[in-house]
């Protein structure tokens, strides 16, 4: 289990399409089962932050991304695990994904309407920086 001086780096995907943004629900037999996150996942050994978004999204996704700038970068801890996120704005390189790997509903939000969905812990710092960015 990741402690708060060894938290467990994880990297998230805010893709945009328009004035909305890709919201994913986790899969409910996942840790935070049945939450909304942006999507993303573990880094591997050897890996940049960037070289781990795209092949998580490749993964779960099945799309290929851009990676833009550094929105947010957190420590979480809930449930016992300590979780380093990081989001990035990214781009869709191809058409949109119609399913994921990890989740088991994909749903295209305006910013203003993400805090209305019930999000994974981790998530909220960049849910917030997302909603600054509209006022």
């Amino acid at each position: 289990m990741a402690s708060t001086d060894h938290p467990v780096r994880v990297v998230a995907a805010v893709i945009t399409r328009g004035d909305e943004v890709l919201a994913c629900r986790r899969n409910a037999d996942k840790s935070f089962g049945g939450r909304w996150e942006f999507p993303g996942g573990k880094l591997e050994p050897g890996e940049s932050l960037s070289e781990a978004l795209v092949r998580e999204i490749r993964e779960e996704l099945d799309v290929q991304i851009e990676v833009g700038e550094e929105l947010t970068t957190d420590v979480t801890t809930a449930e016992g695990l300590a979780i380093r996120l990081t989001c990035f704005r990214a781009f869709l390189g191809s058409t949109p994904p119609d399913r994921s790997t990890d989740h088991d509903a994909m749903r295209w939000v305006s910013v203003s309407a993400l805090p209305t969905l019930d999000w994974a812990p981790a998530d909220w710092a960049a849910v917030r920086y997302l909603q600054s960015l509209e006022t």
